[in-house]
């Protein structure tokens, strides 16, 4: 193994300060900010969200997925329903996600509870893709489980190719969809010299996601 010294990679963190006046009253309409912000510096994939799941056993998990839409109730994406995640979800719906805008010294953490979302939704987005990942959709059944080999994957996803070959509209694969991610706690963090980072949280009152409902918290570094 490479003599590689992870704490020696230390970078000051230059940021504009982040003020309580300069947030939004809805911590939904602060991401939207923030997001279309990270978009127009042209970060890779600003989408891209590490999400965390409760086991069965107990146990965290994480993975990275795409973003694929988001309004003030929360954030949507989709996913095989079959999948480590999926079943994790059904069975815990307390999720949490993570945006990693390093780039600009930011990140957002969000927390709160996974809903599936509805057919329409999901049949609305798959539709939407590209012909090759709907195939891919259909391939990727057992998402998560055990495969052989490479070549297995690659014939799996040749057979369901030629099985929707004269197929106009390739239907949308039950155990296939997405969920919503109905926030209940949105922390925006932004990098500041010295390690005196700028910390706000929101966190959702007792009386529901009505307008003016959110609790706004500023956090020590």
């Amino acid at each position: 193994m490479n003599d590689c010294d992870p704490a020696g990679l230390r970078q000051p963190y230059e940021g504009p300060p982040l003020r309580r006046a300069d947030l939004a009253a809805h911590p939904m309409e602060q991401f939207h900010r923030w997001f279309t912000q990270a978009r127009a510096a042209g970060l890779t994939e600003p989408n891209a969200m590490v999400v965390a799941t409760v086991e069965p056993s107990g146990a965290p998990r994480a993975r990275t997925v795409l973003l694929k839409g988001y309004d003030r109730s929360g954030l949507r994406f989709f996913t095989n329903y079959g999948s480590r995640k999926g079943r994790a979800l059904d069975d815990e719906p307390r999720v949490s996600a993570v945006f990693p805008w390093h780039a600009m010294r930011r990140q957002v953490q969000v927390a709160g509870r996974a809903q599936r979302l509805t057919d329409a939704e999901n049949d609305a987005y798959f539709h939407s893709r590209p012909r090759g990942s709907q195939i891919g959709a259909w391939a990727s059944e057992r998402q998560s489980h055990r495969v052989a080999d490479r070549a297995a994957l690659d014939a799996l996803y040749a057979e369901f190719a030629d099985v929707w070959s004269g197929v106009e509209e390739i239907p949308r694969p039950s155990y296939w969809g997405g969920y919503r991610i109905l926030v209940e706690e949105v922390e925006f963090w932004q990098g500041r010299a010295d390690r005196m980072h700028d910390r706000f949280c929101y966190t959702l009152a007792a009386g529901g996601p009505a307008e003016g409902d959110w609790e706004l918290d500023r956090l020590a570094p």
